[in-house]
């Protein structure tokens, strides 16, 4: 058995010898395989410094918004937490109608800081324009999403953007 193993152990560094240059690419395709991950390591680890913090502050006309159906944690700020490009972040609301009559619902995005993110972000609601009678509870869901854009990656780089933060308005129209 021992002498077994000397032969294959004779054969392999006969083999190694032979094969000079088989050896030498596998060593270079090896070496260029980890400098080429450890690039891409070291590039994306840079861009996961892309992110940003967000703060929503609510203002609702005719309207009040709650975490919860049975109207117990009503809110005025909403945290999005970090939004990274690409990526879209939802949140569900109760909302409550306390407006004398039949209303529709209107959302919008207002005073964005700094101003210009607001080309880069949206703000949409699943609500589908269905009046609210007074005193009726509806359930929406808010999507704040980021573009992936080069050049909104180049905005957030550009005017170092830490965070952000907007004014969400919830609305009641006749």
């Amino acid at each position: 058995m021992l002498e077994k193993m000397r032969n294959n152990f004779r054969s392999f560094i006969a083999f190694l010898r032979s094969s000079k240059k088989t050896l030498l690419l596998i060593v270079i395709v090896a070496v260029a395989s980890i400098a080429i991950t450890t690039t891409i390591f070291i590039l994306l680890s840079k861009t996961d410094r892309l992110n940003v913090l967000s703060l929503g502050t609510m203002k609702t006309i005719g309207v009040e918004a709650y975490w919860d159906p049975n109207r117990e944690n009503k809110t005025e700020i909403i945290d999005w937490g970090t939004i990274w490009p690409g990526s879209s972040k939802n949140v569900t609301l109760y909302v409550r109608s306390v407006s004398n009559f039949k209303a529709t619902l209107n959302l919008n995005a207002t005073n964005w800081n700094p101003a210009n993110i607001s080309d880069y972000i949206s703000l949409v609601w699943s609500y589908d324009g269905t009046p609210v009678n007074p005193g009726e509870i509806i359930q929406v869901t808010l999507t704040l999403s980021a573009s992936s854009s080069d050049s909104f990656i180049q905005y957030l780089v550009d005017n170092d953007v830490k965070d952000f933060s907007f004014e969400i308005v919830i609305a009641t129209s006749e």
